[in-house]
């Protein structure tokens, strides 16, 4: 497979062209795509605004930062990769009395959330400051102008988005429930990312036995990093109908790479981790369609319209609860070729801050009508999940068998999440998605053994012998 790193001389020598003719060719998509609609909305969303209300001044933001507890049949394997998830929640007001709802995984410093007080939410259309205040001030212009979020990107290209679940790599068995689970509740579409300590033929085999027809798989490799021939192996997943797409199947930087095995492949090829943004790997047709993961408003309109002159399907990828997910459904619905299924992993949240429960019917989501986001605040359950004591996930041990008798031990810290994706980071031994193993996680029972190997474990970094 050819390699972008092995191109450097050249790519470099290109760059700063290739760099001036994207910033023209997106220039003109944003001008001949997103503008003229967008304009003409929300100059009629600011009319509407001024009259019903005079002038919006943002003049309070409430922050709550929460932690989730997951959904009770996913919260063992969940809790085991990650601990609990924090969420921020931001309740902004105007002085109009006005209610703005935005949330992310992370909290903004003081100095960026003064930044939107005393300010028009009208002042941040395009936000490139922050996703979290952003979400709200998109909400408070909705509900000044009685205009749902999507009609201030401009016309609306489809009323129901496609929406995707997700879950961790885990026992087949567990796997197979996903796909039971997911199916009942709606979805045709469950992302998750591979681990090498899983062998993913297996997986597959144990959610094909159970998944109804059409039922998809999203596979995210996240950037490859095990001793696999990667043609080889997504062309053993693709022989299952249950196979639906392929992330980040190689490193970031092999651009090349990607173009070719997009070539090779039967299934799409979803770039992520695009090193240049999902701009000139665009224009190299690098991937039948691109995930931006956590992307800023702004950002996002500035590449619908790139994607959007070069008829290039994407989705959207930030995590949250129903908040994140309405804003999400509103942005997938407003530009043309958002057509790709979203996810915002709303599903494996036991609780919401929000009354409404965006749920999909046969992959779907109806995107709101009413004003703003579509999602009121629950100020009761906000309170209450903020007072829970949700308790974190000890290190624990990765017991992996091989059929040949052979066992290794390893020890995951939540905190440290990407080990079970890409354990090559802690650079111990080269590994296969393929391997003939199995899985399960030793939790400290109190006995001796399990002390003794994580101390042994603790000395030599992985630990492998033969049972």
């Amino acid at each position: 497979m050819t390699s972008v790193v092995n191109n450097v001389p050249q790519f470099n020598s290109d760059i700063c062209t290739r760099r001036k003719f994207l910033a023209t060719s997106a220039g003109v998509a944003m001008a001949g795509h997103l503008l003229p609609n967008s304009s003409k909305t929300l100059q009629a969303a600011m009319k509407r605004s001024e009259s019903l209300h005079g002038p919006v001044t943002v003049t309070d933001i409430e922050v709550h930062e929460i932690t989730n507890e997951f959904v009770d049949w996913q919260s063992w394997q969940l809790n085991h990769f990650y601990g609990p998830w924090t969420r921020t929640i931001y309740v902004a007001h105007t002085n109009t009395g006005l209610i703005g709802l935005g949330e992310s995984g992370w909290t903004e410093p003081p100095e960026t959330i003064e930044k939107y007080i005393g300010t028009s939410p009208f002042d941040w259309v395009g936000d490139e400051t922050s996703l979290g205040l952003g979400t709200a001030m998109y909400d408070l212009m909705g509900k000044a102008a009685m205009v749902p979020v999507y009609k201030l990107f401009g016309q609306q290209y489809r009323k129901w988005v496609s929406v995707s679940s997700w879950t961790v790599s885990t026992h087949p068995d567990r796997m197979a429930e996903a796909v039971r689970r997911y199916s009942q509740m709606g979805y045709t579409w469950m992302k998750y990312h591979l681990s090498p300590f899983e062998n993913v033929l297996d997986q597959m085999d144990a959610m094909q036995a159970v998944a109804p027809r059409g039922f998809r798989i999203h596979h995210d490799f996240t950037m490859h990093g095990t001793d696999d021939h990667m043609f080889e192996l997504l062309e053993k997943i693709s022989e299952y109908p249950i196979a639906g797409c392929f992330e980040d199947p190689l490193t970031a930087r092999d651009i090349d790479g990607h173009a070719e095995l997009r070539k090779r492949c039967r299934l799409p090829i979803v770039y992520h981790h695009s090193p240049l943004g999902a701009t000139f790997e665009v224009q190299m047709r690098a991937a039948d369609a691109y995930m931006l993961g956590h992307q800023k408003i702004g950002t996002v309109m500035r590449r619908a319209g790139l994607f959007a002159a070069t008829n290039t399907p994407f989705m959207l990828q930030n995590t949250g609860g129903n908040i994140t997910r309405a804003m999400v459904a509103h942005m997938q619905s407003a530009f043309k070729t958002s057509s790709f299924h979203f996810g915002t992993a709303a599903e494996i949240m036991k609780w919401d801050v929000v009354k409404e429960r965006l749920d999909p019917v046969n992959g779907f989501l109806r995107v709101p009508e009413t004003p703003g986001l579509g999602v009121t605040l629950d100020r009761e359950e906000l309170e209450r999940i903020k007072n829970l004591n949700v308790p974190g996930q000890d290190k624990w041990i990765v017991r992996t068998r091989f059929d040949n008798g052979t066992a290794m031990y390893n020890i995951h810290d939540p905190e440290d999440s990407i080990f079970m994706v890409r354990p090559d980071t802690h650079r111990l031994i080269p590994m296969s998605y393929d391997s003939p193993l199995t899985t399960d996680y030793w939790d400290d029972d109190g006995t001796d053994e399990y002390r003794n190997m994580f101390a042994r474990i603790e000395r030599e970094g992985i630990v492998i012998i033969r049972e």
